[in-house]
Parts: C-alpha cells; structure tokens; sequence
C-alpha cells in the first residue's frame, strides 16, 4: 500500500502539499506585487512628463535595484541559517544570523550612500553611454538619485525585518504592512509630483519625496511590530557584545557566495541594460524601463516561488529529514512548471495595459515595451523553474551552484553582448533575447548540479 502511495506521489505532492506552500508563497506574492505596483503607478505618473523625465527617474532606479539586490542577497545568506535553526528550535542561532543580516547590510548602506549622494552623476552617465539624449537624461537622473538617497536606510531596516518574519513563516505582517505603504506611496505621488492640495509641484522629486515618506513610515511600522510580537529572532544591544563570531564566518562563507553570485548576476544586468540603452534616445531607455514596470507584475512569481521553497526544505533540514527533503523537492520542481505555465498566460495578458498606463510615452517606447513584455512573460516558466532549483540549493548551504553558474554565464553574456553592440546594428529588444538565451543552459546546468545532492545537509549540526 506504501508503495502504490509513494509511486502515485513520486512526481507530483498531495493537494495539502500545495496549499501549503502557497500558504507562504501567496502573501509573499501579494507583497511584492503592491510594492510593484508602487513602481508601476510611480512610473505611470512620471510617463506624463514625458520620454526624458522617465527616463532620468529609471537610470537612478537601476541604481537603486542593485542596492535592493545586494541587501536581498545578505537577507538571504543569513536566511538560509535563521530557517534552519527556527526548524531546529534554536534562537540563539536565529539571532545570530539577524546579527550577520544588520552588520553586512550595514556595510553595504555606506557604499550606497556614496554612490547615491557624493558622485551620482558619475554613475548614472554609465547607464546612458552612447545615448543621444545622455545629458538631458542624467539632469533629471542626478536630482531624483540623491533624494533615493534618504530612502536607504529604511529601505535596509525593512527588509532585514521582513525577510526574518517570511522565514519563521510569519507572512501577513509583511503584505499588510506593505499595503499600508503602498497606499502612502501612492497618496504622496499624487501629491507631490503635479502639485496637488495645495503642494509644490516637484515632478522627479516628488516621485522621490513620496518614496522617502512611505518608506519610513514602512520602518516604523515593522519597528512597532517586532516590538509588540517579540519573534524569536529579536535580539538587543547587548546580542552584539555576544557575536559568535565563529558562527558568523560560518554563515560569510556560506552566504558570501550568494552574496557574490547575486552581485555577479546584477552587474550583468546592469552592464547589458546599458547597453541596450545606448541603442537609440530617450525613446529606448522609457520603452525598456515601462516594460520591466509591466513585468514586475508577474515577476512576484519569483519572491513566491523561492521563499516558499526555502522555509519548505530549509525547515526539513534543520529537523532532520533529510529524505523527506529530498522528495518534497521533486514535488517543487513539478509544481513550479505548472505554476510558470500559468504566469506566463497572466503575463501575455498585462499587455494590454501598456497604452492604459504608458499611452504618453512616444509609439516607439510603446512598441519596445509590447516586445519586450511578450518576451518575458513566454520565458516565465524557465525562470520560475530556475528560482526554484536556487533556492533549493541554498536551503541546504549549497551556495557554490549559483556563485559557479551565474559566473560563467555572465563571463558568456557580457563579452558577447559587447560585440554584438559593436559589430550589429540590432536593437535592444533583440540584444535582450540574446543574452537570456544563456537562461536555458543555466537551467540545464543547475539540474545535474543538483543531482549531486550537496544541498542535502543540516546546517545546525557541527
């Protein structure tokens, strides 16, 4: 009977298998599609002033997505430790692991802050190289950059508090608590950027302003929250006076890879999104960036997806169980191309929303968003599988399979995309097929990676 049951459930999990993994991924889904929807309305309000001004906002704006990167990749690295030892019932191990998360997240603010206000225009002209419209471009990008400036340090705060709860599986404090900061956001933008209730009218800077005042409020909020709820993980001042310093190297070497493997992965995205940029004017630069605000839609796919995989087998882990890991992963697998399958249909459709949402952009930005949009939603399965076989790596302290894949793919896209700008004329809808090509030799490579079984490991046991 045992046996007809486990070859009936080989592929494929139980139902309540399922609920319960979207019982985790959904909130986490629902939470990053408000804060992008924040982006979406962001950028809807800031197209009305046109393909510069747009474009000036969405150059500060990769700038601001590789600080989010690299935060999320420190969270993760302490994550993959603060989900073992809460499976294993250990707090002093969760607390340490909150510890790494603040120190290395605090690290990486500095380097923000210097970025975002002490030579923004420096860096920002590397997003616009080639672009004929460049310095008109970085007038609007420099002024919005250092405001974003103010927004690191609650931004760090924030996500260091949300992704400790998502891993102890406390989910709906952070999707309310995003609602609210959405609808702060959103009220703020309405006021500042046209000059509404009597307001000046900022344009750029309003954008900025009212990102500056929903993220702090956002902070509080978590503040107020952990300090009611008392979570497991919640350390004082004098937790840092008791670093187990052994612990924390133990976590850098592990998480450093993800660290690295993000930040690899990142630079590649921001070197080719130069790239595509320099492929025309303003036009271009707002036509490639309203197609990622379409996308980011149905890219909640991926927080879902991941986080939900991680407390499954990273809690199996840390208790112990280590073949029931193993079976619930196949069962992952198969659930995330399914689940890619119906993501892609819901990303075809938000096409339509682009002359509702953009309709005053240029029709060439329009045209470039469409294309790019498509494109993304088709290759949606590929990418949540791939999401899914990282994070099942990592759950186990497996963090050389990204750091080695991500690697090599970005020493193959970066070289290739370079002289495909050199020696092609193409544009940069086609540029980007090309470079995502290498997504489906990294999904290959990932799979046999992890027959090896690496991941397969309780981290709480010396």
């Amino acid at each position: 009977m045992n046996k007809i049951k486990e070859e009936k459930y080989r592929w494929f999990g139980p139902a309540a298998f399922y609920k319960s993994a979207l019982a985790i991924g959904l909130p986490i889904m629902a939470q990053s599609l408000i804060q992008n929807l924040v982006s979406l309305i962001d950028n809807f309000m800031v197209s009305g002033l046109g393909d510069v001004k747009m474009s000036g906002v969405n150059i500060a704006g990769q700038i601001l997505f590789v600080f989010m990167v690299l935060t999320n990749a420190i969270c993760a690295a302490g994550g993959i430790f603060l989900t073992q030892y809460f499976g294993a019932k250990e707090k002093h191990g969760m607390q340490q692991a909150l510890c790494f998360k603040i120190i290395v997240t605090g690290a990486a603010f500095i380097i923000y802050i210097i970025v975002s206000m002490i030579i923004p225009r420096t860096v920002l002209s590397l997003m616009v190289m080639g672009n004929t419209q460049a310095d008109l471009i970085l007038d609007q990008g420099e002024q919005y950059m250092f405001l974003m400036g103010f927004v690191g340090l609650p931004m760090v705060i924030s996500s260091i508090l949300a992704s400790s709860l998502r891993e102890i599986g406390r989910v709906k404090a952070p999707l309310l608590i995003s609602v609210a900061a959405t609808l702060i956001n959103t009220f703020f933008n309405w006021v500042f950027i046209y000059g509404n209730l009597g307001a000046p009218r900022l344009e750029v800077r309003g954008a900025a302003v009212a990102t500056i005042i929903a993220r702090v409020i956002e902070m509080l909020i978590y503040l107020i929250y952990v300090a009611k709820t008392k979570p497991p993980f919640l350390i004082t001042l004098k937790t840092f006076g008791s670093i187990d310093w052994k612990l924390f190297r133990d976590i850098l070497k592990k998480g450093g890879m993800i660290i690295f493997s993000e930040l690899i992965w990142v630079a590649s995205e921001t070197v080719t999104t130069a790239l595509y940029n320099g492929r025309g004017g303003a036009d271009v630069v707002s036509g490639m960036s309203s197609s990622f605000a379409i996308a980011n839609l149905y890219f909640v796919a991926f927080s879902g997806v991941y986080t939900a995989t991680g407390v499954i087998i990273g809690k199996l882990l840390g208790e112990g169980r280590l073949d029931e890991a193993r079976k619930q992963k196949t069962w992952l697998f198969s659930g995330s191309i399914l689940f890619g399958i119906g993501v892609c249909f819901f990303g075809l459709a938000t096409t339509l929303l682009i002359p509702v949402v953009f309709g005053s952009l240029s029709a060439a930005s329009q045209a470039i968003c469409r294309d790019m949009v498509t494109f993304m939603a088709l290759f949606m399965p590929l990418w949540v599988f791939n999401n899914t076989e990282f994070a099942v790596s990592r759950a186990g302290g497996d963090t050389e399979m990204g750091m080695w894949i991500d690697g090599i793919g970005t020493l193959i896209i970066i070289p290739s995309t370079f002289l495909i700008a050199l020696l092609t004329p193409i544009g940069p809808v086609a540029m980007y097929i090309f470079v995502k090509s290498v997504d489906i030799l990294k999904v290959i490579a990932a799979y046999i990676w992890l027959k090896k079984e690496r991941w397969v490991k309780n981290l709480t046991v010396a």
